[in-house]
C-alpha cells in the first residue's frame, strides 16, 4: 500500500471543527498520481463523505474560477457541518499527473470512481457521494452507474442534455448577452450552428478538420455574397471575427469529439442512487429548465431545485454575463450550501446497504 502524504492542520470555521489533510493516491494501474485535500469533521467517529468533481477546463483542487475558490468554500462549509470532503487537482494540474488535453468526460468519470474508492477507505466514512459541477455533474452520474462505492450524487449545474444541444444553447445565450448588434448576433449564431453540426457529423472522422474548413469557406462565401447585396449587412461584417483556427484545434481534440456526441439519457436511466440537482435560473452555460427537466424525467430518485438569481458559478448575479463573476464578491450562494448539508445529513442506510432519504 502506497504511503500517503498527510499534513494535519486543525481549522475552526462557523460552528464546527475540521481536520485538513493533503493526500496523494493513484488510479488502479498507477498511471496517474492524484493530489488533493481531504477535510474531515473533527470529533466524529462516523460521517458521510463526498468527492467534488470539477467541470470543463483544467482546475485546481480549490476550484479557482474567476478569482473565486468555489470547491474550497464548499468543502470547508460541509466539513464544519459533519461531512468529509475530498477535492482533487485535475489531470496535469497541481500535484496530479496525466494529460488533461487527451482526457474525455469518460476519463473524468473514471477519476471520480478512483476518488470514491480512496475516500471509502478512510476511517470513519460511512458512505460516499459525489458533487459534480457542470460537466462534472455528468462525470458524477456516470461514475455512480459504474461504481457501487457511490451512494448519492449532487449536481451543481450538471450537464444533462446532449453535448451538441449544450454547445448550441451555451453559445446562443453568450451571443445574446454580449451586447452586440442584432446582425452580428445573427452572423455568430449562423456560423456557430454550421460548425457545431459539421463537428457532430464528423466527430469520428480523421478528416474532421477538412470538413470544418470546407463548411466555414462555404458559409463565408455566402456571407460575402449577402453583404454585396445589402450594405447594412456588409458594414456589420467589419468588426466580425470567427476564431477558425482555435476552434479547429479544440474541435479535433478527443474531449470535443466525445463531448459533442455525448448523450446523457442512457446514463441517467441507469442511475439508481438519490440525486439532488441544482441550477441557477440565470445560468447561461447550462440551461436550468432543460437540464433539471432531464434529471426529473430520467432519474427515479431525483430532487431538482432551480435557484433564483444564480449564475453558473452559483453566485447571485446582476448582469449575469460571462464577464461578471470576477467582479462579484460572493464565492458561492449560502442557500445552496445549506440545502446540500440538510440533504446529505438526511441520508440513512437501508437494509440493503443503500443510502436513501429519510
Amino acid at each position: 500500500m502506497r504511503l500517503l502524504l498527510i499534513l494535519l492542520l486543525i481549522s475552526i470555521q462557523g460552528m464546527g471543527q475540521y481536520i485538513s489533510k493533503a493526500v496523494d493516491y493513484y488510479n488502479a494501474d498507477s498511471s496517474i498520481h492524484f493530489g488533493g485535500t481531504l477535510t474531515i469533521p473533527s470529533g466524529m467517529e462516523s460521517f458521510p463523505a463526498v468527492v467534488i468533481v470539477s467541470g470543463t477546463g483544467r482546475q485546481d483542487r480549490d476550484g479557482t474560477m474567476a478569482g473565486h475558490k468555489m470547491f474550497k468554500v464548499i468543502a470547508e462549509y460541509l466539513s464544519t457541518n459533519g461531512i468529509a470532503v475530498l477535492r482533487v487537482d485535475d489531470r496535469g494540474t497541481g500535484t496530479t499527473t496525466g494529460d488533461y488535453e487527451k482526457a474525455t468526460t469518460a476519463d473524468f468519470a473514471a477519476d471520480a470512481v478512483t476518488a470514491a474508492a480512496f475516500l471509502k477507505a478512510i476511517t470513519g466514512v460511512n458512505g460516499v457521494g459525489l458533487i459534480g459541477h457542470s460537466e462534472g455533474g455528468a462525470a458524477a452520474y456516470m461514475a455512480a452507474v459504474n461504481s457501487k462505492d457511490v451512494r448519492f450524487v449532487i449536481s451543481l449545474a450538471g450537464l444533462a442534455t446532449t453535448g451538441l444541444k449544450a454547445l448550441q444553447a451555451q453559445n446562443r445565450a453568450i451571443v445574446a448577452s454580449a451586447g452586440i448588434p442584432v446582425l452580428m448576433q445573427q452572423r455568430f449564431n449562423a456560423i456557430n450552428d454550421i460548425m457545431f453540426d459539421t463537428a457532430y457529423a464528423y466527430a469520428a472522422s480523421p478528416d474532421m478538420e477538412h470538413h470544418l474548413r470546407g463548411a466555414f469557406a462555404a458559409w463565408n462565401s455566402a456571407d460575402l455574397a449577402k453583404g454585396a447585396q445589402d450594405s447594412v449587412y456588409a458594414r456589420s461584417r467589419d468588426h466580425f471575427f470567427f476564431p477558425l483556427e482555435s476552434y479547429i484545434r479544440q474541435a479535433t481534440g478527443p474531449w470535443y469529439r466525445y463531448h459533442i456526441r455525448f448523450d446523457p439519457v442512457p446514463w441517467l436511466k441507469q442511475v439508481k442512487v438519490p440525486v439532488l440537482a441544482f441550477n441557477g435560473d440565470k445560468d447561461i452555460m447550462v440551461d436550468a429548465d432543460e437540464n433539471l427537466g432531464n434529471y426529473k424525467k430520467y432519474v427515479h430518485r431525483a430532487k431538482v431545485i432551480k435557484e433564483p438569481g444564480l449564475n453558473h458559478l452559483f453566485q447571485h448575479c446582476v448582469t449575469c454575463t460571462m464577464q461578471e463573476p470576477v467582479s462579484l464578491k460572493e464565492d458561492f450562494a449560502p442557500e445552496v450550501l445549506k440545502e446540500m448539508v440538510l440533504w446529505i445529513n438526511g441520508m440513512k442506510i437501508d437494509v440493503n446497504g443503500v443510502q436513501v432519504i429519510k
